[in-house]
């Protein structure tokens, strides 16, 4: 007969190299070690020495390997660890399982890593991207994102002919100026729709004005044409393709730490790409802005007309806020201030 003193613990036994299992329950008696069945059938008989335990990690039952090949499982740890004495032979793993601090520092390490990845190895990569991407993927990042908004929110302009006319002209004037010459730049002229007045760059040189910005503009052209110089500094400066790659960038990080997230950096790459990289920091608007002034200059043009943008954003339509009401131009009050202060400087110059 079997005596409760005898029992290790209670699970599963499979002959060697079978994945059949029958009830069972190991043993220990006299210094060795037995499977046996319910009804008291010895299944394997081994010394003590002679049996392996597989090391502990969490909850996942835990097998002893007779030397006979033939395999006890069973998920009761807490006996098998009080039988071995107080589970000195559990595995590193489930010891650093059971040290949540451990645990805790580890996610402190990988939030790091991926803070350093953002601040430094990321910017860097981006500019490497930048360097080695062909026209022609400008060009196909270009023509899907202003398919998408054609399809979506933009429509055909309403403006005559000659009106198109003579604001291209003075868009060629200042283009002239611009890195690739006039031939580079492609103005294109939509109803804004929801969107309302705006205007911007996409990476391969074509710019989007809407009806709503010229209309609001009153004829004042050189301020118009001021709004466009500085998407032509956008363009030159590729503004476009850094935000871009910086949002596939950071797609790829989610990704790296949290998993398959789904279809992120394919999405952001193909339809919805441009789009993302309508949207310009600070810096870049401000690199803009002061990029107008000189294109401006070199034309023969008001170099601070871009700065009556910002004074008829606050009249016309009320924006006295850090941030513009065209989305993908965020403004802060300093932007006209420091475009002035830029065209004093170079005129000291």
């Amino acid at each position: 007969m079997v005596s409760d003193a005898d029992i290790i613990a209670r699970g599963e036994w499979y002959p060697p190299h079978s994945s059949g299992s029958v009830p069972a329950r190991l043993l220990s008696r006299g210094g060795r070690l037995l499977a046996v069945t319910e009804e008291d059938v010895a299944l394997s008989d081994s010394a003590a020495g002679g049996v392996s335990f597989t090391p502990r990690v969490g909850s996942i039952p835990r097998r002893a390997i007779f030397a006979d090949g033939s395999i006890f499982e069973s998920g009761e740890n807490d006996a098998i660890d009080a039988f071995l004495g107080g589970g000195g032979r559990s595995g590193w793993v489930h010891r650093l399982e059971e040290f949540h601090p451990r645990i805790f520092v580890f996610a402190v390490a990988v939030v790091l890593l991926a803070v350093a990845i953002y601040r430094y190895a990321l910017p860097a990569l981006v500019e490497v991207a930048i360097f080695v991407t062909p026209p022609v993927v400008s060009e196909a990042m270009s023509r899907g994102a202003l398919n998408t908004l054609d399809a979506t929110a933009l429509s055909p302009s309403h403006l005559t002919v000659a009106r198109q006319a003579e604001i291209a002209g003075r868009f060629n004037q200042v283009a002239a100026s611009a890195d690739g010459g006039a031939n580079r730049y492609v103005l294109n002229f939509r109803d804004g729709g929801l969107i309302g007045p705006n205007a911007f760059a996409l990476p391969d040189g074509n710019i989007v004005i809407t009806d709503q910005l010229i209309e609001l503009a009153d004829g004042d052209d050189e301020m118009i044409t001021g709004v466009l110089a500085h998407e032509l500094g956008h363009v030159e400066y590729k503004h476009s393709l850094r935000q871009l790659y910086r949002a596939a960038g950071v797609a790829g990080l989610v990704m790296l730490i949290a998993g398959d997230v789904g279809s992120g950096v394919e999405d952001i790459l193909t339809q919805g790409g441009g789009l993302l990289a309508l949207s310009y920091s600070r810096s870049a608007e401000a690199e803009a802005d002061r990029r107008s002034v000189e294109l401006m200059r070199k034309a023969g043009l008001d170099p601070v007309a871009i700065a009556r943008f910002f004074d008829l954003l606050e009249t016309k339509l009320g924006d006295h806020s850090g941030t513009s009401m065209l989305s993908t131009h965020p403004g802060t009050p300093d932007r006209k201030q420091a475009i002035l202060d830029y065209n004093e400087t170079l005129q000291r110059n």
